[in-house]
Protein backbone atom coordinates (compact mmCIF):
# COMPACT_ATOMS: atom_id res chain seq x y z
CA UNK A 1 0.00 0.00 0.00
CA UNK A 2 1.45 3.53 -0.80
CA UNK A 3 2.22 6.02 2.40
CA UNK A 4 0.38 8.54 3.00
CA UNK A 5 3.14 10.88 1.76
CA UNK A 6 3.07 8.81 -1.88
CA UNK A 7 -0.67 9.54 -1.80
CA UNK A 8 -0.50 13.47 -1.07
CA UNK A 9 2.36 13.27 -3.85
CA UNK A 10 0.11 11.57 -6.63
CA UNK A 11 -2.77 13.81 -5.30
CA UNK A 12 -1.08 16.63 -5.90
CA UNK A 13 0.27 15.86 -9.33
CA UNK A 14 -3.36 15.36 -10.47
CA UNK A 15 -4.72 18.49 -9.38
CA UNK A 16 -1.72 20.16 -11.33
CA UNK A 17 -2.10 18.10 -14.22
CA UNK A 18 -5.61 19.59 -14.08
CA UNK A 19 -4.36 22.97 -13.93
CA UNK A 20 -2.09 22.57 -16.87
CA UNK A 21 -5.38 21.36 -18.60
CA UNK A 22 -7.52 24.48 -17.74
CA UNK A 23 -4.04 26.46 -19.41
CA UNK A 24 -4.18 24.98 -22.42
CA UNK A 25 -2.92 21.40 -22.30
CA UNK A 26 1.09 22.42 -21.95
CA UNK A 27 2.13 20.30 -19.30
CA UNK A 28 4.76 22.60 -18.69
CA UNK A 29 2.05 25.53 -18.21
CA UNK A 30 4.25 27.07 -20.89
CA UNK A 31 1.02 28.49 -22.76
CA UNK A 32 -0.87 31.87 -22.04
CA UNK A 33 -4.53 31.49 -22.12
CA UNK A 34 -5.52 35.17 -23.77
CA UNK A 35 -8.84 34.15 -24.33
CA UNK A 36 -9.73 33.97 -20.83
CA UNK A 37 -9.02 37.77 -20.26
CA UNK A 38 -12.34 39.43 -19.38
CA UNK A 39 -14.24 41.23 -22.28
CA UNK A 40 -13.54 45.00 -22.91
CA UNK A 41 -9.67 43.85 -21.42
CA UNK A 42 -6.33 43.30 -22.77
CA UNK A 43 -2.76 42.01 -22.21
CA UNK A 44 0.31 43.37 -24.02
CA UNK A 45 2.55 40.58 -25.49
CA UNK A 46 5.83 40.94 -26.54
CA UNK A 47 7.10 38.27 -29.60
CA UNK A 48 10.43 36.56 -29.72
CA UNK A 49 11.91 34.94 -32.96
CA UNK A 50 11.74 31.11 -33.14
CA UNK A 51 14.22 29.20 -31.61
CA UNK A 52 14.91 27.08 -34.96
CA UNK A 53 16.76 29.69 -36.72
CA UNK A 54 15.65 28.24 -39.79
CA UNK A 55 12.08 29.26 -39.64
CA UNK A 56 12.13 32.33 -41.59
CA UNK A 57 9.50 33.55 -39.48
CA UNK A 58 8.15 33.95 -35.44
CA UNK A 59 5.16 31.68 -35.83
CA UNK A 60 4.60 27.89 -36.86
CA UNK A 61 0.95 27.11 -38.27
CA UNK A 62 -0.71 24.08 -37.40
CA UNK A 63 -3.19 22.60 -39.39
CA UNK A 64 -5.56 20.34 -38.36
CA UNK A 65 -8.86 18.77 -40.49
CA UNK A 66 -12.09 17.83 -37.89
CA UNK A 67 -13.84 14.59 -38.28
CA UNK A 68 -17.32 14.14 -36.86
CA UNK A 69 -18.38 10.81 -36.27
CA UNK A 70 -22.32 9.86 -35.17
CA UNK A 71 -20.96 8.34 -31.66
CA UNK A 72 -18.48 5.66 -31.00
CA UNK A 73 -19.17 2.11 -32.07
CA UNK A 74 -19.50 0.09 -28.32
CA UNK A 75 -19.37 3.37 -26.34
CA UNK A 76 -20.96 6.97 -26.95
CA UNK A 77 -23.68 7.56 -29.30
CA UNK A 78 -23.46 11.35 -28.84
CA UNK A 79 -21.22 13.16 -31.90
CA UNK A 80 -18.11 13.11 -31.42
CA UNK A 81 -15.04 14.76 -32.90
CA UNK A 82 -11.87 13.44 -33.97
CA UNK A 83 -8.62 16.03 -35.23
CA UNK A 84 -6.24 14.82 -37.80
CA UNK A 85 -3.17 16.81 -39.11
CA UNK A 86 -3.28 18.26 -42.62
CA UNK A 87 -0.83 17.20 -44.58
CA UNK A 88 0.22 20.77 -45.97
CA UNK A 89 1.76 21.63 -42.95
CA UNK A 90 4.73 19.57 -44.94
CA UNK A 91 4.00 21.44 -48.05
CA UNK A 92 2.60 18.12 -48.89
CA UNK A 93 -0.56 17.48 -51.41
CA UNK A 94 -3.20 16.44 -48.21
CA UNK A 95 -5.75 13.47 -49.88
CA UNK A 96 -8.66 15.19 -48.04
CA UNK A 97 -8.33 18.75 -48.92
CA UNK A 98 -8.14 17.19 -52.25
CA UNK A 99 -10.99 15.56 -52.01
CA UNK A 100 -12.89 18.56 -50.38
CA UNK A 101 -11.90 21.66 -53.16
CA UNK A 102 -13.92 20.64 -55.55
CA UNK A 103 -17.14 20.88 -53.77
CA UNK A 104 -16.81 23.95 -53.38
CA UNK A 105 -17.80 24.33 -56.85
CA UNK A 106 -21.11 23.27 -55.88
CA UNK A 107 -23.36 25.02 -53.83
CA UNK A 108 -25.24 22.27 -52.49
CA UNK A 109 -21.43 20.88 -51.40
CA UNK A 110 -20.07 24.03 -49.75
CA UNK A 111 -21.11 23.94 -46.36
CA UNK A 112 -20.15 20.37 -46.31
CA UNK A 113 -17.00 21.44 -47.49
CA UNK A 114 -16.21 24.15 -44.95
CA UNK A 115 -16.80 21.38 -42.30
CA UNK A 116 -14.04 19.21 -43.51
CA UNK A 117 -11.74 22.30 -44.60
CA UNK A 118 -8.44 22.95 -42.32
CA UNK A 119 -8.77 24.87 -39.03
CA UNK A 120 -5.46 26.73 -38.79
CA UNK A 121 -3.82 27.95 -35.75
CA UNK A 122 -0.52 29.65 -35.21
CA UNK A 123 1.97 28.79 -32.26
CA UNK A 124 4.06 32.01 -31.20
CA UNK A 125 6.23 32.76 -28.11
CA UNK A 126 7.74 35.80 -25.91
CA UNK A 127 7.18 37.46 -22.88
CA UNK A 128 3.74 38.64 -21.33
CA UNK A 129 4.66 42.21 -20.19
CA UNK A 130 1.30 43.29 -18.81
CA UNK A 131 -1.07 40.32 -18.18
CA UNK A 132 -5.19 40.69 -18.10
CA UNK A 133 -5.27 37.22 -16.28
CA UNK A 134 -4.45 36.36 -12.70
CA UNK A 135 -2.66 33.14 -12.56
CA UNK A 136 -2.42 31.32 -9.41
CA UNK A 137 1.08 29.42 -10.41
CA UNK A 138 2.65 30.97 -13.31
CA UNK A 139 5.83 29.46 -14.56
CA UNK A 140 9.07 29.89 -13.65
CA UNK A 141 10.25 29.73 -17.35
CA UNK A 142 8.64 33.43 -17.97
CA UNK A 143 8.67 33.06 -21.94
CA UNK A 144 5.56 31.57 -22.85
CA UNK A 145 3.73 30.18 -25.60
CA UNK A 146 0.25 31.81 -27.21
CA UNK A 147 -1.75 30.39 -29.69
CA UNK A 148 -3.52 32.64 -32.57
CA UNK A 149 -6.49 32.61 -34.53
CA UNK A 150 -6.65 33.96 -38.01
CA UNK A 151 -8.31 37.06 -36.78
CA UNK A 152 -5.24 37.92 -34.47
CA UNK A 153 -2.47 36.16 -36.82
CA UNK A 154 -4.11 38.84 -39.70
CA UNK A 155 -3.47 41.43 -37.85
CA UNK A 156 -0.15 40.48 -36.48
CA UNK A 157 0.80 39.87 -40.24
CA UNK A 158 -0.50 43.10 -41.28
CA UNK A 159 2.39 45.13 -39.62
CA UNK A 160 4.64 43.34 -41.70
CA UNK A 161 2.89 44.53 -44.65
CA UNK A 162 2.69 47.88 -43.60
CA UNK A 163 5.91 49.93 -46.09
CA UNK A 164 6.60 52.28 -43.01
CA UNK A 165 7.74 49.65 -40.45
CA UNK A 166 11.93 49.30 -40.34
CA UNK A 167 12.27 46.33 -38.14
CA UNK A 168 11.03 43.18 -37.36
CA UNK A 169 8.67 43.30 -33.82
CA UNK A 170 11.04 40.43 -32.52
CA UNK A 171 13.90 42.69 -32.42
CA UNK A 172 15.47 42.59 -29.02
CA UNK A 173 16.14 46.52 -29.12
CA UNK A 174 13.93 48.22 -31.38
CA UNK A 175 10.87 45.63 -31.29
CA UNK A 176 7.32 45.68 -31.09
CA UNK A 177 4.90 44.75 -28.23
CA UNK A 178 1.42 43.61 -29.58
CA UNK A 179 -1.69 44.18 -27.13
CA UNK A 180 -4.18 42.13 -27.72
CA UNK A 181 -8.01 43.30 -26.60
CA UNK A 182 -10.74 41.56 -26.38
CA UNK A 183 -14.60 42.41 -26.86
CA UNK A 184 -17.36 40.47 -28.58
CA UNK A 185 -19.16 40.68 -32.05
CA UNK A 186 -22.40 38.36 -32.91
CA UNK A 187 -21.90 36.17 -29.86
CA UNK A 188 -18.24 35.57 -30.27
CA UNK A 189 -15.21 36.68 -28.76
CA UNK A 190 -13.71 39.23 -31.12
CA UNK A 191 -9.82 41.43 -30.76
CA UNK A 192 -9.99 43.20 -33.95
CA UNK A 193 -9.26 46.09 -31.75
CA UNK A 194 -5.86 44.49 -30.92
CA UNK A 195 -2.96 46.53 -31.88
CA UNK A 196 0.46 47.18 -31.83
CA UNK A 197 2.29 49.64 -30.22
CA UNK A 198 3.06 52.65 -31.73
CA UNK A 199 6.65 53.07 -29.71
CA UNK A 200 9.56 50.76 -30.61
CA UNK A 201 11.21 49.75 -27.27
CA UNK A 202 14.38 47.14 -25.82
CA UNK A 203 14.31 43.97 -24.39
CA UNK A 204 14.81 44.36 -20.08
CA UNK A 205 17.70 43.17 -18.65
CA UNK A 206 15.75 40.61 -16.92
CA UNK A 207 14.44 39.43 -20.25
CA UNK A 208 17.34 39.35 -21.94
CA UNK A 209 18.58 37.52 -19.02
CA UNK A 210 15.88 34.82 -19.09
CA UNK A 211 16.83 33.99 -22.75
CA UNK A 212 20.23 32.76 -21.63
CA UNK A 213 18.69 31.28 -19.11
CA UNK A 214 16.27 29.02 -20.55
CA UNK A 215 17.16 29.84 -24.19
CA UNK A 216 13.80 29.86 -27.05
CA UNK A 217 11.34 27.37 -27.70
CA UNK A 218 11.60 25.06 -31.06
CA UNK A 219 8.14 26.26 -31.97
CA UNK A 220 7.73 23.02 -34.30
CA UNK A 221 8.22 21.01 -31.85
CA UNK A 222 4.47 21.26 -30.66
CA UNK A 223 2.82 20.44 -33.97
CA UNK A 224 1.98 17.01 -34.17
CA UNK A 225 4.24 14.55 -36.25
CA UNK A 226 3.92 13.98 -39.59
CA UNK A 227 1.80 11.34 -40.32
CA UNK A 228 3.12 7.69 -42.19
CA UNK A 229 1.81 5.75 -45.22
CA UNK A 230 -0.07 3.78 -42.82
CA UNK A 231 -1.73 7.03 -40.92
CA UNK A 232 -2.10 8.52 -44.16
CA UNK A 233 -4.43 5.32 -44.85
CA UNK A 234 -6.80 5.55 -42.06
CA UNK A 235 -7.01 9.11 -42.07
CA UNK A 236 -8.97 8.84 -45.41
CA UNK A 237 -11.11 5.40 -44.45
CA UNK A 238 -11.95 7.60 -41.13
CA UNK A 239 -12.82 10.51 -43.99
CA UNK A 240 -15.15 8.58 -45.81
CA UNK A 241 -16.58 6.87 -42.64
CA UNK A 242 -17.36 10.34 -41.29
CA UNK A 243 -18.75 11.77 -44.48
CA UNK A 244 -20.84 8.46 -44.57
CA UNK A 245 -21.92 9.43 -41.16
CA UNK A 246 -20.88 6.40 -39.50
CA UNK A 247 -20.01 6.33 -35.97
CA UNK A 248 -15.97 6.08 -34.94
CA UNK A 249 -14.45 2.64 -34.79
CA UNK A 250 -12.14 2.57 -31.99
CA UNK A 251 -11.19 -0.90 -32.82
CA UNK A 252 -10.05 -0.13 -36.40
CA UNK A 253 -8.47 3.67 -35.62
CA UNK A 254 -7.89 4.70 -31.75
CA UNK A 255 -4.00 3.47 -32.69
CA UNK A 256 -3.87 5.85 -34.36
CA UNK A 257 -6.40 8.85 -34.24
CA UNK A 258 -8.94 9.13 -31.27
CA UNK A 259 -11.33 11.66 -30.08
CA UNK A 260 -10.56 13.01 -26.07
CA UNK A 261 -11.15 10.71 -23.83
CA UNK A 262 -11.20 7.52 -25.30
CA UNK A 263 -8.24 5.22 -24.88
CA UNK A 264 -6.09 3.49 -27.35
CA UNK A 265 -3.51 0.09 -27.31
CA UNK A 266 -0.01 0.98 -25.72
CA UNK A 267 1.92 3.17 -28.54
CA UNK A 268 4.02 6.38 -28.33
CA UNK A 269 2.99 8.99 -26.59
CA UNK A 270 0.10 10.98 -28.21
CA UNK A 271 -1.56 14.47 -28.28
CA UNK A 272 -4.92 15.12 -26.30
CA UNK A 273 -6.31 15.94 -29.38
CA UNK A 274 -5.62 12.13 -31.00
CA UNK A 275 -2.53 11.74 -32.71
CA UNK A 276 0.89 11.53 -32.12
CA UNK A 277 3.39 13.88 -31.64
CA UNK A 278 6.86 14.41 -31.95
CA UNK A 279 9.37 12.00 -29.94
CA UNK A 280 10.81 14.06 -26.87
CA UNK A 281 14.16 16.30 -27.44
CA UNK A 282 16.19 18.67 -25.61
CA UNK A 283 14.11 21.51 -25.72
CA UNK A 284 11.48 21.74 -22.65
CA UNK A 285 8.53 19.39 -22.21
CA UNK A 286 5.79 19.76 -25.02
CA UNK A 287 2.29 18.88 -24.62
CA UNK A 288 -0.36 19.37 -27.16
CA UNK A 289 -2.72 22.56 -26.58
CA UNK A 290 -6.56 21.85 -26.44
CA UNK A 291 -8.61 24.07 -28.88
CA UNK A 292 -9.57 27.52 -27.46
CA UNK A 293 -12.36 28.84 -28.75
CA UNK A 294 -11.26 31.25 -31.18
CA UNK A 295 -12.87 34.26 -32.48
CA UNK A 296 -16.23 33.38 -34.47
CA UNK A 297 -15.59 29.46 -35.91
CA UNK A 298 -17.39 30.73 -38.93
CA UNK A 299 -14.70 33.54 -39.53
CA UNK A 300 -11.94 30.94 -38.62
CA UNK A 301 -13.59 28.75 -41.17
CA UNK A 302 -13.72 31.71 -43.96
CA UNK A 303 -10.08 32.92 -43.46
CA UNK A 304 -8.82 29.53 -43.66
CA UNK A 305 -9.91 29.19 -46.81
CA UNK A 306 -7.19 31.38 -48.40
CA UNK A 307 -4.44 28.48 -47.95
CA UNK A 308 -1.81 30.18 -49.91
CA UNK A 309 1.56 29.23 -47.87
CA UNK A 310 3.80 31.96 -47.54
CA UNK A 311 7.19 31.10 -49.40
CA UNK A 312 10.00 30.49 -47.13
CA UNK A 313 12.49 33.45 -47.07
CA UNK A 314 16.17 33.56 -47.56
CA UNK A 315 18.62 33.51 -44.70
CA UNK A 316 21.23 35.78 -43.70
CA UNK A 317 22.29 39.43 -42.42
CA UNK A 318 19.20 40.90 -44.12
CA UNK A 319 16.74 38.44 -42.92
CA UNK A 320 14.44 40.81 -41.31
CA UNK A 321 14.02 43.02 -44.35
CA UNK A 322 14.21 40.35 -46.63
CA UNK A 323 11.26 38.98 -44.51
CA UNK A 324 9.05 42.01 -44.96
CA UNK A 325 10.05 41.97 -48.73
CA UNK A 326 8.84 38.33 -48.77
CA UNK A 327 5.38 39.29 -47.23
CA UNK A 328 4.84 42.31 -48.75
CA UNK A 329 5.69 40.73 -52.52
CA UNK A 330 3.35 38.00 -51.70
CA UNK A 331 0.65 40.48 -50.74
CA UNK A 332 0.91 42.53 -54.09
CA UNK A 333 0.60 39.42 -56.39
CA UNK A 334 -2.44 38.16 -54.32
CA UNK A 335 -4.30 41.59 -54.25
Amino acid sequence: MASLAEIRARLQAQENKGKDREGGGFGDGSMYPHWNINEGESCSIRFLEDGDSTNPFFWVEKAVIKLPFNGIIGGEQKQVVVAVPCMEMWNETCPILTEVRPWFKDPSLEDMGRKYWKKRTYLFQGFVRESGLKEDSPPENPIRKFILGPQLHGIVKAALLDPDLDNLPTDRDSGLDFRVTKTSKGGFANYDTSKWARKESPLTDAERAAIDQYGLFDLKQSLPKKPSSIELSVMQEMFEASVDGKAYDPDKWSAYFRPPGVQGPARSESSKEGFSTPAPSQQPKQESSSTPPWEGDAKAAADSLDDSPLQSAPAGEDKAKAILDMIRSRQTKTA
